[in-house]
């Protein structure tokens, strides 16, 4: 019924054009789907502990501070070439807009002016913290944060296989 998703070698603008058009093909058959509606739902609550985690250990600060201030930035570009096609498709379930170009040539294709404009992102997204920040946040902190972002990665990876086998059948 829907065309294989492009491969991880091929451009993110493939990608994207395949999660916009399969969500509009499919996004009634995948929200009818009571496992996959729940999974999205969980995801959801997930995320937002861990967004909450990383607001309430200081870490979005120093990222805005090292971001604004020291010229660095995490989201080097590349790093979009991790992005599957269906993860890209839960994002547009999430309500997230994908953009249609890169906004600086030396950021991640889905850095935007207030940071990522994702919903559900990579593992190595989701994981990654700079020395900078372990060096300045609490382990309990970091214990805590971890902990939703297992959350969020595990709700992830679920939403993730059953909206494969949904496309599928």
């Amino acid at each position: 019924m829907f065309r294989p998703p492009p491969p991880l070698s091929g451009s993110i603008e493939d990608r994207i054009e395949w999660a916009d058009a399969c969500c509009e093909a499919a996004e009634g058959k995948l929200r009818s789907d009571k496992d996959a509606a729940a999974l999205l739902s969980r995801f959801r609550r997930a995320a937002a502990g861990s967004r909450e985690a990383l607001q309430s250990t200081g870490i979005v600060e120093i990222c805005r501070r090292c971001d604004a201030l020291e010229g660095g930035s995490c989201c080097g570009a590349g790093l979009e070439k991790h992005y599957d096609a269906v993860l890209l498709l839960i994002n547009r379930l999430l309500g997230a807009a994908l953009p249609k170009r890169r906004q600086d040539p030396r950021s991640c294709f889905f850095l935007g002016p207030k940071g990522c404009l994702l919903t559900a992102r990579h593992v190595l997204c989701v994981n990654y913290v700079c020395r900078k920040i372990t060096d300045r946040i609490r382990p309990e902190g970091l214990a805590r944060l971890r902990n939703r972002e297992g959350e969020e990665l595990e709700a992830l990876f679920l939403l993730h296989e059953r909206i494969k086998k949904v496309l599928k059948s």
